[in-house]
């Protein structure tokens, strides 16, 4: 591991359930890193979606024991937060450099390199997925395997683009307001999930609903800059040899994103799961 003076330890136990956060420094900045279990097994980085971290994005799959205890013996889990988005997070500074998607894809290197890590399994959600596979597109002996929820390959339709600048100006001028969380909620769950007028909000979205509060919207904005400048990884996905694990809903609006993906991954070494929206 590098040397202690290149980050700062805090205990959060009980924020995450015993784990042991980091914040490593790097070429664009600090970077929150939450580690579970033993540092001697072999590690799974995970990275969250848009304005999630890691106690928002993977809590639900972490608190099933069947799945958090074959896991956690199995593997140690670093937890890497996109910038600003951990925790208690401070504002970004205003003169501090935009990060681009390479350089968040350089982050992860970084953050392998702190913890004296060699090739890891990776598991990211939608735009947490892209900044994984641009790492293992720009560092192949450093990635095991992938392990994809809704993922992004592609540069940004003009639909897209043109949604995440309205979102984008709205985090600028009004911060988390409620059209933003609405927008950032229908990205996560499904309609079933959501509920509608007839049905309540389910417990998960509603816990998400103020877990959104709690983000620092100029840090938001940063990260979906950042993947609205994203470029197409389409042509370079055949060359991964590395084993690749995507899951999808069948309603998700990410479903025709990651069949794209899977068009354009090796075959040999990758394999789609559509999941029923209503499970």
């Amino acid at each position: 591991m590098a040397d202690s003076s290149d980050s700062i330890s805090i205990d959060m136990e009980t924020i995450s359930l015993g784990a042991k956060e980091y914040l490593v420094k790097t070429r664009c900045g600090m970077v929150s890193v939450a580690v579970f279990g033993d540092q001697d097994k072999p590690a799974l980085v995970t990275y969250p979606d848009l304005a999630l971290n890691h106690i928002s994005c993977f809590q639900g799959l972490f608190f099933s024991p069947e799945v958090n205890s074959f896991l956690l013996h199995n593997f140690c889990i670093y937890h890497i937060s996109p910038p600003g988005h951990e925790v208690g997070a401070a504002p970004i500074g205003s003169d501090d450099l935009m990060p681009s998607v390479d350089d968040l894809a350089d982050q992860v290197l970084e953050v392998l390199n702190f913890f004296g890590l060699g090739a890891v399994m990776c598991m990211g959600v939608t735009a947490g997925a892209y900044v994984l596979t641009l790492f293992a597109m720009k560092y192949r002996q450093r990635v095991l395997g992938l392990i994809l929820v809704s993922p992004l390959c592609r540069a940004p339709s003009w639909t897209e683009w043109l949604l995440n600048k309205v979102m984008s100006n709205l985090l600028y001028f009004y911060g988390m307001c409620g059209v933003v969380k609405e927008l950032l909620l229908k990205r996560y769950f499904s309609q079933e999930v959501r509920g509608s007028v007839e049905e309540s909000e389910s417990d998960i979205v509603q816990a998400c609903r103020r877990l959104l509060d709690e983000r620092q919207s100029i840090n938001v904005q940063q990260f979906l800059e950042a993947m609205n400048g994203r470029r197409d990884l389409s042509e370079g996905l055949r060359k991964l040899h590395c084993r690749s694990l995507i899951f999808v809903g069948e309603n998700s609006p990410f479903h025709s994103e990651a069949l794209h993906m899977t068009s354009k991954l090796d075959r040999r070494y990758s394999a789609l799961v559509e999941v029923d929206s209503k499970c």
